[in-house]
C-alpha cells in the first residue's frame, strides 16, 4: 500500500537510507541520519511536498518524496524528486509504482517540472526515470567525492 509518510515511519526510513549512506555513492551524505533527524525531515518536507512510503503490513519497503529545487520564487513550480528502495526489496518493480504515484501527486498539486539527480553510473535509476518520461538534460562531472572516488551527477527532467 502506498501512503503518505508520517514521523512514525522515521526509524524504518532511516534503516533504508542509512544503508545507502554507508554503502553507496547514490547519496552524497556521509554520516548516518538519526531517527529524530529523519522525523524532522519528514515533518518539514511533507508540509509542502508529498512524501510517500510503500507499506506492506507495517514494513516500509521504499519511499519517495519531492523537495524544493531552489529558493527563488520563479522556481516555485519546480521540484527535485527522490526515491529509495529497501535493499531487501530492490528490483521488484516497487520503484515504478511508488515514483508514478509521486508524479501523480506532484501534477495534481500544480508543479510543472520535476528534476531527478542521479549519481552515475546507476542504470536502475536511469531506467526508472526514463520509463516514467524523464529525459536527460545534463551531466556534471566529478562533483562529488565519496568512498574514495569522484562521482558524476546526471539530471533528468519531467515536464507536466
Amino acid at each position: 500500500m502506498i501512503r503518505p509518510a508520517t514521523i512514525d515511519d522515521a526509524a524504518q526510513i532511516c534503516e533504508i537510507y542509512n544503508h545507502y549512506i554507508l554503502e553507496s555513492v547514490i547519496t552524497f551524505e556521509e554520516k548516518i541520519i538519526s531517527e529524530k533527524e529523519m522525523a524532522d525531515r519528514i515533518e518539514s518536507i511533507s508540509k509542502t511536498y508529498p512524501w510517500l512510503v510503500e507499506d506492506k503490513n507495517g514494513v516500509i519497503e521504499g519511499y519517495a518524496y519531492a523537495t524544493q529545487w531552489k529558493v527563488r520564487s520563479a522556481y516555485d513550480r519546480t521540484v527535485e524528486s527522490t526515491i529509495y528502495i529497501s535493499k531487501n526489496h530492490f528490483g521488484k518493480g516497487l520503484g515504478r509504482s511508488l515514483y508514478s504515484q509521486l508524479m501523480v501527486l506532484l501534477k495534481e498539486q500544480g508543479f510543472h517540472a520535476v528534476l531527478g539527480g542521479i549519481a552515475l553510473p546507476n542504470e536502475a535509476s536511469v531506467n526508472l526515470h526514463e520509463r516514467l518520461g524523464f529525459a536527460k538534460v545534463g551531466q556534471l562531472k566529478e562533483v562529488g567525492f565519496k568512498l574514495g572516488r569522484w562521482v558524476d551527477v546526471g539530471y533528468w527532467e519531467l515536464i507536466f
